[in-house]
């Protein structure tokens, strides 16, 4: 599903003015393909111009949206499907876990690298210094609906080139998603501390190398499917 306001949900009620912003460069990085305009060595993605050319077509304007509206849309999904997993990406992590906080027919959740995590008022972590332009934040729930988080298994995933440890690298780029995992963890311990079953994998540690911040997109998405596949039967959420 497409967030309201983006993509193919893109007609909205509300006018916005677009500043002509180009930043090819500060997704590459960010994204972890490598540092402009060269590769990681064993990053999983066509090397060919066109390839390239078709990345840099995905990164189109991002219309504002309150999280509220995204996950009013949400809730009202899963009103009209029914019970279901939900695979959230990137931003779409945040909305992801407040539509499970407010929808019982999500079942589970499959994140890849979202980029926020709830923490009950009172035990957010403080926020790690870095050199990206995008820290880390954690965000302050009610108790009531972070616990509503505990009664579903949830697995986050991580791909590759991504430094560990409490200190900031050079590499932007890699730093935001060190910071990010650092965080990830910390909430994983609070969601199980309060009888969740959280889980965090780094997919490197797994075998699974090379990717990107887009996990499911590149030349080995169905390893990463495989991953993802073995998870769902050892909770029992497949048929």
């Amino acid at each position: 599903m497409d967030q309201p306001r983006r993509g193919r949900a893109g007609q909205s009620t509300q006018p916005y003015t677009f500043d002509a912003r180009p930043d090819d460069q500060l997704w590459y990085n960010t994204f972890r393909i490598g540092e402009y305009p060269n590769y990681y060595a064993n990053a999983e993605v066509p090397r060919d111009e066109e390839s390239l050319s078709q990345f840099f077509h995905q990164m189109t304007p991002s219309f504002p949206t309150e999280q509220k509206i995204i996950v009013d849309a949400m809730v009202a999904v899963f009103e009209k499907s029914g019970e279901g997993i939900l695979i959230t990406h990137s931003a779409g992590g945040g909305p992801g876990w407040e539509t499970a906080m407010r929808s019982d027919k999500v079942k589970a959740i499959i994140s890849l690298e979202p980029g926020a995590f709830p923490f009950p008022e009172g035990e957010v972590p403080p926020t790690e210094e870095t050199t990206s332009l995008f820290p880390a934040v954690g965000e302050a729930v009610s108790m009531e609906d972070f616990m509503r988080l505990t009664k579903i298994p949830i697995v986050v995933y991580f791909g590759d080139n991504i430094p560990s440890g409490d200190k900031p690298v050079a590499n932007w780029g890699q730093d935001n998603w060190r910071t990010r995992l650092n965080l990830a963890r910390k909430w994983a311990q609070v969601v199980n501390k309060y009888g969740g079953n959280a889980e965090i994998v780094y997919l490197p540690d797994v075998g699974v190398k090379g990717n990107t911040h887009f996990l499911m997109a590149y030349l080995n998405n169905v390893e990463v499917a495989d991953v993802m596949e073995r998870w769902l039967k050892s909770k029992g959420l497949t048929r």
